[in-house]
């Protein structure tokens, strides 16, 4: 290194040490600033820190893993097909090598027991069992069932027990603390299942490690055999599992997970554990979404350094009449947010990590659903967060840095305020950027490239914040002909731009994102509601059982749809079948071949093709109908026809007519040609499938504008293809869309009856609105806390000005009507701009994605704009909220401070 490169380098280092011990001592001076940018800085470190904390200690390592999965077993075996099969290591997939080996089915222990080493022991463990129970008057179907002997060592590894003991027999369970609270149960108490046929006694509390949720197990007797395939084996082996056990146990279908890695397959490479490759488009989702809360930091920072550097002027003054440069100047100020970035950075990291190992209990249960591992940090993810902190300081004083390089030394030393000229460069810079973040959005929008859509946003926000200090100064010349408060409300934001604009600008990006999110989930809401077609019309609930047992009884079905539904109409439905047996067969109405779409809609189609397709009235309905739907098929004579249908009237009457005449009523209209319809029987595995049993009948098309499709045939055309008739269950019309609750209780009624229920409760409206409420909070959040500092600040700044009003007469009231309006300025500006700039991306957004999905075939329902007014609301009412705070809590009395001079 030269002599000159390093005596440059020395005073520079100089230079910062001297910066960092100024901006040091300036931090303890200014305690409330520096309080107030420590708590905007803490808070985010905090919160990220926390989280990413939790989610290391949620990443189990394999050895966690495994004594979570094996317990105090040497390994766990799963029979899964009797062919020889290559595994990975740790055995989480396998192949065959052919591509329909045999199933494994029912595996015995004694069957296992033969391909382990003598003196092994094997336990068997179902981790999924079909499991449900009676609370109160409802059945519980969402409770999952484990069947595992838990007295024994290798079960009982499995599980911590927090009171009481293992299962004995099949009438004892054990079950976890959540299913305890879901089951309103105590230990020692009876739960009934959900038909009411059999009941356990509770006798233990065990916690799964991988499972926190509601889990009940059965002693393994006591579990129903459907699924005793999947059936797996803990094994206590009197060795360890070596090379040649994995390799006898594969040969014979076995999947082993053991304590130890199996060797690699020489047929076979697997790809390595965890994710193979990058989510790119996830992390760069991710990093945008980060700089968008970073910008968001520093826009809230930034206004206490614009007024640190104002009331600091005279010191900086100084600092340039000693010698001291525009370099000197900056770093001075620069140091500011680097000492208070790195405090917020420490501060929030120590309380993350702090509040992530006190609050695990709570996170593992309610966020995760599961066990962490040990107690760990992540220090690469923590030094990045600190470094990100650092930088917010940094950044959120870059402004006023270069502020402070440019002021007037002599208007400095005399305490005059010079500020400097606001350059018509920045309003282009803005405006360019804008325009084209709103050019690159709609261009994601076009590719549905969500990356690209938020970089877009990303550009036009910043485009925004460069313009926003060009408009506060219009707005100053537009407020002379205003009363006073309000005329130096604006006088004082052109005045301080510098403060003004960052507390705006970060009002305005929080609103524009809180309403450019709520207006696409209300736009995908509406069009999800246009998209949805129920099975059958709102209130109908059917209940069938098509086994050998046939349909439950009329009487309880009829006394429990009355006890809980009400019951407007009972009809009895019949299914065709192939014989007197239960031989499937497929029964369907023939689409004529001049109706027939030409193209698939899995078909590679050109552009122009897919004009012509969009074109061709044959391919405008729904994509998986153009070479004919699947129907839902019954006999009927009408009498379950507006039950199923909810068909007018005189359609109804039009239709059983032809039914009663021996035809057959279709809900496409594309089936039926001049009065009649063409139906065909397929047998699965006849010879010739290419030429089933057909034939034609009068039909009757009845479009219902339901999702699902049906063929209501009459018994003498059921007849006529060689089919029979056999009773399958009941329709019946509620009275209303019942509530869930009674939902509940009726199937807790007819559960014993052993029936399937189905039940149409119609379009689920307004299930996004809880997330636009929560959107708007947090906008409203950031609009209060912009407001507040910057009207504080503005009030800390302008105690002169209040003086001299002092002076010269004025009222106590006008403090409060001052401080009102410099709230407002902030509130309702901010909100504003964000309102329009979120409607204006929002729509460029759903424009763009509209023209590419009009050009597309399966035609695809566009996204209507909709606006959300109950955001919008929200975000109109918040800065009236802050004005009148703002107001309230400003004292009215003005001070008069005297000079001497």
């Amino acid at each position: 290194m030269s002599p000159g490169r390093g005596g440059r380098l020395a005073r520079a280092t100089g230079s910062w040490w001297a910066a960092l011990r100024i901006a040091r001592r300036e931090a303890r001076r200014a305690r409330g600033r520096t309080a107030l940018v420590l708590a905007m800085i803490t808070l985010p470190v905090l919160v990220l820190t926390f989280t990413a904390v939790s989610w290391r200690m949620s990443e189990l390592t394999p050895a966690e893993r495994t004594d979570r999965q094996l317990g105090a077993a040497d390994a766990e075996l799963l029979w899964v097909v009797r062919h020889p099969i290559a595994q990975s290591a740790w055995g989480d997939v396998w192949h065959a090598g052919r591509e329909d080996p045999p199933p494994a089915g029912a595996v015995t222990a004694e069957q296992v027991a033969a391909l382990l080493p003598a003196g092994s022991r094997v336990v068997p463990l179902r981790r999924w069992v079909s499991f449900d129970a009676r609370v109160g008057e409802r059945v519980d179907d969402d409770l999952t069932g484990r069947a595992v002997d838990l007295a024994d060592p290798l079960g009982r590894g499995l599980v911590r027990f927090h009171s009481g003991r293992a299962p004995a027999g099949p009438d004892e369970i054990a079950v976890s603390p959540a299913a305890l609270r879901r089951l309103d149960v105590r230990l020692g108490g009876t739960v009934t299942s959900g038909d009411g046929a059999r009941s356990w006694r509770v006798v233990g509390v065990a916690e799964y490690p991988d499972h926190l949720g509601p889990v009940v197990t059965l002693y393994p007797t006591a579990a129903p055999t459907e699924t005793e395939p999947d059936t797996s084996w803990l094994v206590d082996l009197p060795g360890t599992v070596d090379e040649g056990l994995f390799r006898r146990l594969n040969e014979h279908g076995v999947l082993v997970h053991a304590r130890t890695p199996a060797l690699a397959s020489d047929a076979v490479t697997f790809p390595p554990d965890g994710h193979s490759s990058m989510d790119v488009e996830g992390m760069s989702v991710s990093v945008l979404v980060g700089g968008l809360g970073l910008l968001e930091v520093v826009l809230l920072v930034g206004p206490a350094f614009a007024v640190g550097v104002r009331r600091r002027r005279r010191e900086l003054a100084l600092v340039a009449v000693a010698g001291g440069d525009d370099a000197h100047l900056r770093r001075i100020v620069l140091a500011d947010g680097v000492v208070l970035g790195a405090l917020g950075a420490a501060v929030g990291v120590t309380l993350g990590v702090a509040a992530a190992f006190a609050g695990r209990p709570l996170v593992e249960q309610h966020l995760y659903g599961a066990r962490f591992g040990g107690y760990r940090c992540w220090p690469e993810a923590l030094a990045a967060i600190a470094a990100v902190a650092v930088l917010a300081g940094v950044l959120a004083a870059l402004a006023p840095a270069w502020t402070a390089a440019r002021q007037d030394v002599v208007a400095g030393l005399a305490g005059r305020r010079t500020p400097p000229a606001h350059r018509r460069r920045w309003l282009t810079a803005g405006v360019a950027l804008a325009v084209g973040g709103a050019a690159v959005a709609a261009f994601g929008a076009a590719r549905t490239a969500p990356a690209v859509i938020l970089a877009g946003l990303v550009l036009g926000e910043l485009g925004l914040v460069f313009a926003t200090p060009t408009l506060v100064g219009l707005l100053a010349h537009l407020g002379r002909s205003l009363p006073l408060a309000p005329r130096i409300a604006l006088r004082d934001a052109s005045r301080n731009r510098s403060s003004t604009a960052p507390a705006i600008s970060a009002v305005m990006a929080a609103v524009a994102g809180s309403v450019a999110i709520g207006v696409y989930l209300a736009s995908d809401d509406a069009r999800s509601a246009t998209i949805y077609r129920p099975a059958l019309p709102p209130g109908t609930v059917l209940v069938t059982n098509p086994g050998a047992d046939g349909p439950p009884a009329l009487p309880r079905v009829a006394e429990a749809a009355r006890a809980h539904l009400g019951v407007r109409a009972v009809a009895p439905l019949a299914e065709p079948r192939c014989g007197p047996e239960t031989e499937l067969c497929v029964v369907s109405p023939v689409l004529p071949a001049e109706r027939v779409c030409p193209w698939a809609p899995d078909d590679r189609l050109s552009p122009a093709q897919q004009r012509r397709a969009r074109a061709d009235a044959r391919c405008r309905t729904g994509p998986e109908d153009h070479f004919g739907g699947y129907f839902h098929v019954v006999v009927d004579d009408g009498t379950a026809l507006p039950v199923l249908t909810g068909a007018a009237p005189a359609d109804v009457a039009a239709a059983t007519a032809v039914l009663r005449a021996g035809g057959a009523v279709v809900t496409d209209p594309r089936y039926v040609v001049d009065g009649r319809v063409e139906v065909r029987v397929t047998r699965p595995g006849q010879a010739r499938p290419d030429t089933p049993a057909t034939t034609t009948v009068a039909g009757y098309p009845l479009p219902t504008g339901l999702g699902a499709h049906r063929l209501l045939l009459s018994r003498p055309a059921a007849e006529r293809l060689g089919l029979t008739v056999h009773p399958l269950g009941w329709a019946i019309t509620a009275d209303g869309v019942p509530d869930e609750d009674r939902q509940d209780r009726f199937l807790a009624a007819v559960r014993p009856l052993g029936a399937q229920v189905e039940i149409e409760g119609g379009d689920q409206a307004n299930a996004g609105r809880p997330l636009l409420l929560l959107l708007a909070a947090a906008a409203g959040v950031i609009t209060l806390g912009a407001a507040g500092i910057a009207t504080g600040l503005a009030a800390a700044e302008g105690r002169a000005d209040l003086s001299t009003l002092a002076a010269v007469g004025a009222g106590p009231g006008l403090r409060r009507l001052l401080s009102l309006c410099q709230s407002g300025v902030i509130a309702v500006l901010g909100s504003a701009l964000g309102i329009v700039a979120g409607l204006g991306s929002a729509t460029i957004i759903l424009t763009a994605l509209n023209r590419r999905y009009a050009g597309l075939w399966p035609v695809a329902e566009p996204y209507p704009v909709v606006v959300p007014w109950t955001t919008l609301g929200v975000l109109v009412v918040v800065p009236l909220v802050a004005m009148l705070g703002a107001g309230l809590f400003t004292r009215s009395r003005l001070p008069v401070e005297r000079r001497l001079d």
